[in-house]
């Protein structure tokens, strides 16, 4: 199961990383300056480690992914359940490298991949709520496949307009949250609403301070490691508390049926 987990992930994101070679792409608006970022780059450094700690904080994202990979399986974790945390998992582990070719080559390709490999990665929180919600007979790969095609193919948005990514991102943020909460009141305790706040307070932390990455370079706290360098890691621990939210959820739900039907 894990070496099909990992099929699905690699071979989707292959596709995307050639299609970003296309000239299809050229008009989307994407940074490629190191003075878009306050850390300051390291001319003596090779180009992996232009931006040391910016460069270096993407490891965060391997270490998360591995952490969930490897996690003991929870006896009350069902099999589709499982791909489902382990596609979560290699979703991190391979997003590391996307953000380290972005930042080492500063180039159009790594940039429009980094932007476009977020939006399916959001699109699996909802995938696997649908799971929570459906249960094991409800749910078909199907709709896991639907879903993550519509999240790849809203990438479209930022070649109609310079703000489409944004606009595409907001989107998936906005519906992951709602969908959280949602699944939180049928479904939650105490315990998942905790994974649930940390998991957004994470991710408002992500968006805040990485728009303020400059501005905030002004202040001594901010000068070595900045707001980009810090947002990575609310962004990590997005990923963490989110699987953590998503695995409590799906083992409470399936206790509770199982249960239902020995009743």
């Amino acid at each position: 199961m894990m070496l099909s987990a990992l099929l699905h992930v690699a071979l989707p994101l292959t596709l995307c990383a050639l299609l970003t070679c296309c000239r299809v792409f050229d008009e989307v608006a994407v940074d490629l300056s190191y003075d878009h970022y306050a850390e300051r780059r390291v001319d003596h450094f090779p180009g992996f480690l232009a931006m040391p700690c910016n460069c270096l904080v993407n490891l965060l994202y391997a270490l998360t992914g591995l952490y969930w990979l490897l996690r003991h399986t929870d006896v009350r974790e069902p099999e589709q359940g499982r791909y489902l945390r382990q596609v979560f998992a290699f979703m991190s582990i391979l997003y590391a490298p996307v953000q380290w070719a972005r930042l080492a080559v500063l180039r159009r390709a790594p940039a429009v991949l980094d932007q476009w490999v977020t939006l399916p990665i959001f699109a699996w929180v909802l995938v696997w709520i649908g799971f929570i919600e459906r249960g094991p007979r409800g749910w078909h790969a199907r709709h896991a496949a639907a879903l993550e095609l519509l999240s790849v193919l809203s990438y479209g948005l930022a070649l109609l307009h310079t703000r489409g990514f944004e606009l595409a991102l907001g989107g998936h943020v906005l519906m992951a949250v709602f969908k959280g909460l949602r699944v939180q009141i049928t479904h939650g305790d105490e315990r998942t609403r905790r994974y649930l706040l940390l998991a957004v307070l994470s991710c408002c932390g992500f968006v805040v301070l990485k728009l303020l990455d400059l501005e905030l370079a002004q202040y001594r706290l901010f000068q070595r490691l900045t707001g980009h360098f810090w947002s990575k890691v609310c962004d990590a621990l997005q990923i963490h508390f989110s699987m953590c939210f998503l695995t409590e959820l799906t083992a409470r739900t399936r206790s509770s049926k199982t249960g239902s039907q020995r009743d």
